[in-house]
C-alpha cells in the first residue's frame, strides 16, 4: 500500500512540475515578444522563479522514486524541455526594436 501512495504523490509532483514547466515557457515567450524592457526583465525573472521551482521539484521527483524505477520521466514535448532547461536562457538578447513585419 506504501507503494501505491508514494507512486500516487510522485505523480502528482510530476504533474505539478509540468504545469510549472508550461507557466515558465509562457513567461519566457511574453519577454520575448515584449518591446518594454521593465517589462521584459520582470518576465524573464518570473521565468527563472518558475525554473528553480522545477529544479526542486524535480529533485524531490527523483529521491522519492524507486531505485530500480529510475528510468528517465519521457515528456510528450522533449524538445521544448531541452530548451527550457538549457543554461543559455540568461544569456538571451533581444533587440531594442521588435517589428511585426511578416
Amino acid at each position: 500500500m506504501q507503494n501505491k501512495k508514494n507512486q500516487s504523490s510522485v505523480g502528482l509532483m510530476i504533474q505539478r512540475c509540468h504545469k510549472w514547466r508550461q507557466k515558465r515557457k509562457q513567461y519566457m515567450d511574453q519577454a520575448r515578444q515584449t518591446t518594454d524592457e521593465i517589462e521584459r526583465e520582470r518576465l524573464m525573472q518570473a521565468a527563472e522563479h518558475y525554473g528553480r521551482i522545477v529544479n526542486a521539484e524535480q529533485g524531490k521527483i527523483d529521491s522519492s522514486r524507486d531505485p530500480k524505477d529510475k528510468t528517465p520521466v519521457i515528456e510528450e514535448n522533449t524538445d521544448v524541455v531541452d530548451a527550457m532547461d538549457s543554461s543559455d536562457d540568461e544569456d538571451t538578447t533581444f533587440p531594442d526594436f521588435i517589428t511585426n513585419e511578416k
